[in-house]
């Protein structure tokens, strides 16, 4: 099969020319001045941190969640899924990280394929919760992640710590033997930060929220990522959790490779106005905003590819867009060398996109299986 089209690089932006799938890969890739066709022709994203949709929760911790899960994110453009998992009880997040390895294990399994489990909770400071339930934080625990790594057979690859609670430092130095670290839900100032990254930290969890703003005698979590060239950052361009400008911002000082598109969805997306659950709380939906019990946002109504055209919409250029919704999500799980990428003998998960950023086609293992080209 030969995709033709612009075709998506990371260095150039677009390139005119004509992509050949074989199987499962990208056999080919030709660039041609004069190829035919409108379509942008985009790596299949990667969330890694989203909760739920089409009704279904991560933390629901059933196979059948997860199945509804791969199916919806498929349908949306989204090829691979590291969802993330709230804040709950011990048992509740082993039941989570038990459904991961059981779905994993099952080739057969329909949807987006599940490249890790994303680990929100219970290492987060009780004043920037948002909308984890505080009854069920935790202190860092090394033994309890490396029980959960164990549990999800070694899909667990992130992990959220608030690096000002008693022990996060050196539960830092020893969680990222197990996995990525990612800084959030904290009320850190600049200097405890820069001390989290100093000894492994990697990532900031969804950008500006539930952290302190930036201030300009106390730059906190957010000045410290600006002066770490090594640390991405999530950030949620849904338009309710940051406004537009903050995201034009954001891609200004870090630059488009160091932030990672999220959607941060909830079991709203895909579905509508109405009253949801959401580890363990009710959250309710009116127009579009998710707010908890005592208000706080509680994750997002979109998917990723939703918050991509939203980023463009702000001023994003839309190759930045790109790249923070499908290569440094991947660089960041460590799978670039197979997702991500239309370089030869990457794998065949691609997103179609028309003219005017409409979801056209998705070809996932080499196949059509939504929409049509």
């Amino acid at each position: 099969m030969w995709l033709t089209g612009r075709l998506f690089d990371p260095e150039r932006g677009f390139v005119r020319g004509r992509l050949r799938v074989e199987g499962q890969v990208i056999l080919d890739r030709v660039e041609e001045d004069r190829a035919p066709g409108e379509d942008y022709i985009l790596p299949g994203f990667t969330d890694l941190h989203f909760h739920g949709c089409a009704g279904a929760d991560a933390s629901d911790g059933t196979p059948e969640a997860l199945a509804r899960l791969a199916d919806y994110q498929l349908s949306r453009g989204v090829t691979q899924i590291c969802p993330a998992v709230m804040t709950l009880p011990r048992a509740g997040l082993s039941a989570a990280c038990r459904a991961a390895a059981h779905h994993a294990a099952h080739a057969q399994a329909r949807g987006a394929e599940l490249v890790g489990l994303n680990l929100e909770g219970p290492f987060l400071a009780p004043e920037k919760r948002g909308a984890q339930r505080v009854d069920w934080l935790q202190r860092p625990d090394l033994g309890l992640l490396a029980e959960l790594a164990a549990a999800s057979g070694g899909l667990v690859k992130l992990v959220t710590v608030a690096p000002e609670l008693e022990g996060a430092l050196d539960f830092i130095r020893g969680a990222r033997a197990l996995c990525r670290v990612s800084v959030g839900h904290t009320a850190a100032d600049y200097d405890t930060a820069l001390a989290a990254f100093a000894v492994g930290a990697e990532q900031v969890t969804h950008l500006f929220n539930a952290m302190p703003p930036f201030h300009h005698r106390r730059p906190g979590v957010i000045g410290a990522v600006a002066d770490s060239p090594g640390v991405a950052c999530e950030l949620i361009a849904d338009g309710v959790h940051v406004h537009p400008a903050a995201v034009r911002a954001a891609f200004r000082l870090l630059g488009p490779e160091r932030v990672i598109l999220i959607s941060d969805s909830m079991r709203a997306a895909g579905l509508g106005d109405g009253t949801y659950d959401l580890g363990g709380q009710a959250v309710t939906v009116e127009n579009g905003r998710a707010t908890g019990p005592d208000g706080a946002l509680a994750g997002s109504c979109v998917d990723l590819m939703e918050c991509l055209r939203r980023a463009v919409s702000f001023g994003v250029p839309l190759a930045h867009a790109v790249t923070a919704a499908a290569v440094n999500p991947a660089r960041a799980l460590g799978i670039y060398d197979r997702f991500g990428s239309l370089d030869r003998g990457r794998a065949a998960n691609l997103a179609i996109l028309d003219g005017d950023l409409t979801l056209k086609a998705v070809v996932f293992r080499g196949e059509v299986v939504h929409g049509a080209l």
